[in-house]
């Protein structure tokens, strides 16, 4: 969905469970009429549970961000006008990964929710859920649900966004 994103985190202790951890995020999506969206914060990860390849996190973040738009007419007439939108935002992360019916199956997933800590109406959303079937020791096909939403979004676009997407996996040799 985004035309450049880069999503970057630093773990701090990620083998403990409980561990912090910072984040630096930036991206761009035409679609959605961003030029450029920035999102710095810090954050704590909580391992409710950590098996073999199996695992399930729930993280908590804070996050000051800065959306700048190409347009400058919003579904909420409060922020016409503002080519930027700026805020601090709260962050809460669950995602997991599953290997099931003996490494056939790989299940994944990753949810959050984020809201403004300073305009109610400011809020968005994402839900991933992924199959991959391994298809040798280094390829698995992969099929991925997303759904999105995006409380204020420029006049007239979509608040929400659903993706089904089909693709390969390609794993590294040296991290086997």
């Amino acid at each position: 969905d985004e035309d450049i994103l880069s999503l970057n985190f630093l773990y701090l202790n990620p083998d403990r469970k409980i561990y912090p951890f910072v984040l630096g995020f930036i991206s761009t999506n035409f679609r959605r009429e961003i030029d450029l969206r920035s999102l710095f914060g810090a954050g704590v990860t909580f391992q409710i549970m950590s098996k073999k390849k199996d695992w399930l996190k729930l993280s908590v973040s804070s996050e000051y961000e800065q959306t700048n738009f190409s347009e400058t007419n919003f579904n909420f007439s409060e922020y016409n006008g503002n080519e930027s939108i700026n805020t601090f935002r709260a962050t809460a992360w669950i995602n997991g990964k599953y290997h099931l019916f003996k490494n056939k199956i790989i299940l994944n997933h990753e949810s959050y929710f984020q809201p403004s800590l300073e305009q109610g109406n400011n809020f968005r959303w994402q839900a991933d859920i992924g199959l991959e079937l391994p298809l040798s020791k280094f390829l698995n096909f992969k099929i991925n649900y997303r759904h999105t939403f995006e409380s204020i979004v420029i006049q007239d676009q979509k608040q929400e966004d659903r993706f089904l997407t089909f693709g390969f996996t390609l794993k590294s040799y040296w991290l086997q």
